[in-house]
């Protein structure tokens, strides 16, 4: 099977609500979107075609290739559908791949059951026509095969990326409830920041949001963190392909970008992991990093962009402690940031009517499976400013 040169679907998924934000990145790369649904996007490509979308996308979580689509009402026909398949063409025998899965059948109690199908379904075929097999396991750095089964509809990818797009390789040291990088990419996306005026993260805890937005201003893509993905380990793959594509990368970095960013913690260690992680991903120098009380962070003259990630508390039992915090905040930003457009993320919406001041955007996210809302604030100087 030639996917590295044969064109297929291509599904893109991303965190739901996230693919607003994954389609303007795709967009911009020059891919041509088909679809769009709460949790993805669909193209058509090679696999040659998802080198790129790989090491470009801050905002998706896996590059799926379909290879088949079929009917199957049951395992077993499952099973006589993926024996067709010439795996053999597509993994080294001398391989090893894993499988995942995203199953609603009826006749199926737990998708292990429909991976462990697919397994032996790979395995047999190699045992027919090599009378070996490939090494198979959890461990998703090599060969990756997706199922997508719903009702009597299935269809059988090679997952490209492997392990996830949305960890952006950067962040050795998670701390404290980090933020998911895509996530935080796309919530930076999702507001007025224009890349060039000062970003401001109090709160930052590992350092996730002011990471992300050095990213975005320096125009660092993820795919200069990482050298492994799934689709390095197909049959047909021509690592040239991927230095090409990485070289890019490279050349597109904006080594003199000026841009203040500004990261501030009341931990100590905190500051210091957030300060290692944007070592590893090379914008330390990039990021003021202060450790202080939020309400005493040095903001800059200049109009910008401030942007806090706040504790949430109880969805029901809200805490005084936290009432008290995000009173403040709203207080910090209105006395300190005039000028400024602000930004508060959070789940708890009890919680956020203490901030005393009138969102202009509530914009819809999930952190995991928790409802969440990015709050814009319009902190006005003297009068008010155009949007642009």
């Amino acid at each position: 099977m030639q996917v590295f040169h044969n064109k297929s679907k291509i599904i893109l998924t991303c965190n739901k609500r996230l693919s607003a934000y994954l389609a303007e990145e795709v967009t911009a790369l020059g891919f041509e979107i088909k679809r769009s649904f709460g949790t993805g996007l669909e193209l058509e490509g090679t696999v040659t075609d998802t080198i790129p979308l790989n090491l470009n996308l801050r905002c998706a979580s896996q590059i799926l290739y379909s290879i088949k689509s079929f009917t199957a009402e049951n395992p077993a026909r499952l099973y006589k559908e993926l024996m067709e398949i010439p795996w053999e063409e597509l993994i080294d025998v001398n391989g090893y791949f894993s499988v995942t899965s995203n199953v609603d059948n009826e006749t199926i109690t737990t998708p292990l059951f429909a991976n462990v199908k697919v397994k032996d379904a790979i395995a047999d075929r190699f045992k027919e026509k090599k009378g070996i097999r490939p090494n198979s396991g959890p461990d998703q750095n090599k060969t990756v095969i997706h199922l997508y089964w719903k009702d009597d509809f299935a269809e059988i990818f090679l997952d490209t990326s492997g392990e996830t797009l949305a960890k952006h390789g950067y962040r050795k040291i998670p701390g404290k409830a980090p933020m998911l990088e895509a996530l935080a990419a796309s919530t930076i996306m999702a507001s007025r920041w224009d890349r060039n005026s000062p970003f401001v993260n109090p709160m930052c805890g590992s350092g996730t949001l002011a990471i992300e937005a050095a990213l975005l201003a320096t125009n660092r893509a993820p795919g200069l963190y990482r050298m492994n993905y799934a689709f390095m380990h197909i049959i047909g793959y021509e690592e040239q392909a991927f230095f090409t594509e990485r070289r890019k990368l490279k050349d597109q970095v904006l080594k003199t970008a000026a841009v203040k960013i500004v990261a501030s913690d009341l931990s100590e260690d905190a500051v210091e992991v957030a300060r290692r992680n944007a070592k590893t991903a090379g914008v330390d120098q990039l990021i003021d990093f202060q450790v202080c009380d939020f309400a005493d962070t040095i903001v800059p003259e200049e109009s910008g962009t401030i942007f806090f990630n706040p504790e949430y508390g109880e969805r029901l039992g809200v805490h005084t402690k936290l009432e008290a915090t995000y009173k403040r905040m709203g207080d910090f930003m209105k006395q300190s940031c005039k000028g400024y457009n602000g930004y508060i993320f959070t789940g708890n919406p009890d919680l956020a009517k203490k901030i005393g001041l009138k969102a202009s955007r509530k914009i819809e996210f999930y952190n995991g499976k928790l409802d969440c809302r990015l709050l814009e604030y319009e902190l006005y100087d003297g009068t008010r400013r155009p949007i642009e």
